[in-house]
Order: C-alpha cells, then sequence, then structure tokens
C-alpha cells in the first residue's frame, strides 16, 4: 500500500500536474523514513494483501472445508504470533501512522489541476484511510474477539459468515476490500515511479493499465469471496458443534 511522500523542495508544474513528486536525496531522516514507508507499502502489507485475497479468501470459493484448512495451515506455522507481529501488525501500522502524517503534511492539487493523475493520487489518499480502518476493524474482530480460529480454525468460515450476514458490515467490507484493493494497486504504480523503476510517460501509462487490471483482479476476486460466504448457509461457530465435527479431520472426529 505504497503511496507518495510530500517534500520540502517546490515541484514544477509538470510535476504537479502529473500528481507524483519522485523522493530526493539528501533529506536525512524524513528521506529514510519515506522510503521505508513506500517499501513497507510492498513488502510486506502488499504481499500480505496478496495473499489474504488471492490465497486465503479466495479458497472460500471452493468451500468451507478448503477455508479452514487454510486457516489452519496460516495458524500452524512456527512462531506465527512473531510472524504476525513483525510481518503484518507493525509495518501495517508503521505505514498508516507515517501516511496519515504525510496525508496531513502535504496539500491536494486536485482543484487547480484536475488531472486524472491528481486524482487518482487523491484517491490513493483516501482509500488508505480506508483501508486502514477497514484492516484494523477485521483484524481485530477476526483474531481478538469471538472464538480463537487458532485453536479452533474449523470455525473460521461460520465466524466470517457471523459478520457477513450482518448487511451493514457486508456493504462495509465491500468498500474496504475495493479501497485496500486500489490503494495497493496504485501505489504498485507510485512505488515503480518514484524509485525510477519505470521511467517515460509511455512506460509510466502502459504500468498504469496493468496496475488498473490488478486492481480489477483483487477487488474481483475479493467480491467473489465475500459472495461465498453470503451464499452459504449460516454454520455454527462453537467449539464441539456438529459443523465443526463435520469439517474437522478424520483424527479429531474420533477424539470427540
Amino acid at each position: 500500500m505504497a503511496s507518495a511522500a510530500s517534500s520540502t523542495a517546490p515541484l514544477t508544474t509538470t510535476q504537479t500536474m502529473r500528481g507524483v513528486a519522485p523522493l530526493r536525496t539528501g533529506q536525512g531522516s524524513s528521506f529514510f523514513l519515506r522510503r521505508l514507508h513506500s517499501l513497507t507499502g510492498i513488502v510486506p502489507v502488499g504481499a500480505f494483501l496478496c495473499e489474504h485475497i488471492l490465497i486465503s479468501n479466495a479458497t472460500a470459493i471452493s468451500g468451507s472445508a478448503a477455508y479452514a484448512k487454510q486457516v489452519a495451515f496460516l495458524a500452524g506455522l512456527p512462531l506465527v504470533f512473531f510472524l504476525e507481529l513483525f510481518g503484518i501488525w507493525l509495518p501495517i501500522a508503521f505505514h498508516a501512522i507515517y501516511g496519515l502524517y504525510i496525508w496531513y503534511r502535504g496539500e491536494g492539487n486536485t482543484i487547480s489541476y484536475p488531472w486524472s493523475g491528481n486524482w487518482m493520487y487523491s484517491a490513493q489518499r483516501w482509500t488508505g484511510g480506508i483501508a486502514f480502518i477497514y484492516i484494523v476493524w477485521h483484524t481485530y474482530t477476526m483474531r481478538f474477539t469471538g472464538i480463537d480460529l487458532h485453536a479452533y480454525p474449523y470455525a473460521s468460515f461460520g465466524k466470517v459468515q457471523s459478520e457477513l450476514f450482518v448487511t451493514p458490515l457486508f456493504l462495509f467490507y465491500v468498500v474496504g476490500l475495493i479501497a485496500a484493493s486500489w490503494h495497493f494497486a496504485y501505489g504498485i504504480w507510485l512505488f515503480c515511479a518514484k524509485w525510477g523503476i519505470i521511467s517515460g510517460e509511455i512506460a509510466r501509462k502502459r504500468f498504469l493499465v496493468a496496475c488498473t487490471c490488478f486492481f480489477f483482479l483483487l477487488s474481483g476476486v475479493g467480491l467473489a469471496s465475500l459472495a461465498t460466504f453470503r451464499s452459504q448457509p449460516l454454520q455454527t461457530i462453537e467449539p464441539g458443534t456438529a459443523a465443526m465435527v463435520h469439517h474437522a479431520p478424520p483424527q479429531e472426529r474420533s477424539v470427540r
């Protein structure tokens, strides 16, 4: 979820109209923090978003058993708490907090220069805020409230359903998913443009098309997953219930 950083140096008219200010050297700790902010938006935050939408959530399309198996796999990773802490929570917190600082210090120019690049950059800022609220809510409710999915991964499908069956929360998930997908997809374009990975107007325009297609892929798979949760009968999520026994592996069924 990389986003562009504001700079103390003045922008040229061309740079302002394009809405992308290049990262500059020789600016001390602020330059390092902007670099780190930009990088964490791609790895690990962006990588986690891709895995969460394109792999973990997408398994729900194959049914509750496949989704539970994926949750059980992730919960069984070694040192999973530290993987989440240093690979997800802290990078997201830094990226979001410093991103809000950049937003506070920056100035939009969509009114003075209403070009598409500036509007997309403004959308990048707003979707970042929406995505952060969405991620905090989703992480808190799924990870820290109710039944522990690390201990009972076969209750995961039902726990997600318990939120998505509430229409306002379902709509919140839809908006949050689309915001997170756009923020990351366009953030890839900003990252490559600001780090000099792509250069030249033609190359940037073509890469922007590719990033837009990636946005539709992310949001499309995510929306299909949400629709799957809503289309299936609501499952119980209490430990030891029939629904959980039905989806548990053979060794767990024998214990019960």
